[in-house]
């Protein structure tokens, strides 16, 4: 690399590493517990949210996946931090450098030369220098534009938000299917894979403060409830059921789990009439019941 200007000083960097911060956030998790339950250490997930290194493309959609954010938009913004970071962008107009930089057909190398002994710059050159100022002007509109779509959408994150396009790569065949996924965790399934989760009904807020969800997978079809926030304490459970079904139940059996997020075994999603989940905090007898369409 030949900039030496460090990674969080470039504005897609930067703009990535705010936005891996807010799905953190949403999570609830340490960095210890994203390193527990992600392929990345501890101190590699320090480096990618305080600035000090490009993020692998793979940690990103991982993240999403956490989160239940859909993917696409925080792609496009990384494919802009990796051009900018390793150096592409600068790199956007080589071709067109070189043939600035050679002498005209119709110009011999003595005939511009100045008093000095250096060689006059032609309008080849003046044309090359704007060239690269429009190229870098259209990158950072890029750039601008890809933020303000994701900033925009973030914290929505139902169905009809989100973003349909295809990942260049297909996530590896869940390991079950409907009435097989009953039971079974979807982050180790990979029902939960990015791009093949929607959202069931908006998120909802418990008495204390806890966020809760709904997610299917559309490869799996099958259903699970998330619960998250600082607010989850140890003891704090989340039951999901639908009828004719037997419910599935988690717990936050230690501070670990209490980091969050809380997310129950999954429930065959073919008839999901009467799914519900019920939240009950340690300490009380009164449980908070809540369906994905109120």
């Amino acid at each position: 690399m030949t900039d030496p200007a460090p990674y969080a000083a470039r504005p897609a960097c930067a703009r990535l590493v705010g936005a891996l911060r807010q799905l953190r956030e949403r999570t609830g998790l340490s960095m210890a517990a994203l390193a527990e339950r992600t392929a990345y250490s501890k101190s590699s997930w320090e480096r990618y949210l305080n600035g000090k290194q490009l993020a692998p493309r793979q940690a990103v959609e991982t993240l999403c996946s956490m989160a239940g954010e859909p993917p696409a938009r925080l792609v496009a913004l990384w494919e802009l931090a990796d051009a900018e970071w390793s150096g592409r962008a600068d790199r956007a107009a080589p071709s067109a450098d070189r043939a600035a930089a050679a002498p005209s057909h119709g110009d011999r190398p003595g005939d511009r030369k100045t008093s000095a002994g250096a060689v006059e710059l032609g309008p080849a050159h003046g044309w090359s220098a704007r060239r690269r100022r429009w190229t870098l002007a259209t990158a950072v509109c890029a750039v601008g534009l890809a933020v303000t779509l994701w900033v925009t959408t973030l914290p929505h994150t139902s169905a009809k938000n989100a973003t349909t396009r295809t990942a260049p790569t297909a996530p590896p065949s869940p390991a079950c299917h409907t009435q097989g996924c009953t039971g079974k965790k979807p982050l180790m399934t990979g029902c939960a894979a990015p791009g093949h989760v929607k959202d069931l009904g908006p998120t909802h807020r418990t008495s204390t403060g806890a966020r809760l969800a709904f997610r299917y997978g559309t490869q799996c079809r099958a259903a699970w409830a998330m619960l998250w926030n600082a607010k989850v304490k140890v003891g704090d459970t989340l039951e999901l059921s639908v009828p004719g079904n037997k419910p599935q139940q988690v717990e936050a059996f230690d501070s670990y789990e209490a980091q969050g997020p809380l997310i129950t075994p999954m429930l065959d999603g073919t008839d999901l009439s009467g799914l519900r989940a019920c939240f009950e905090p340690v300490g009380s007898r009164h449980t908070e019941c809540f369906q994905p369409y109120p």
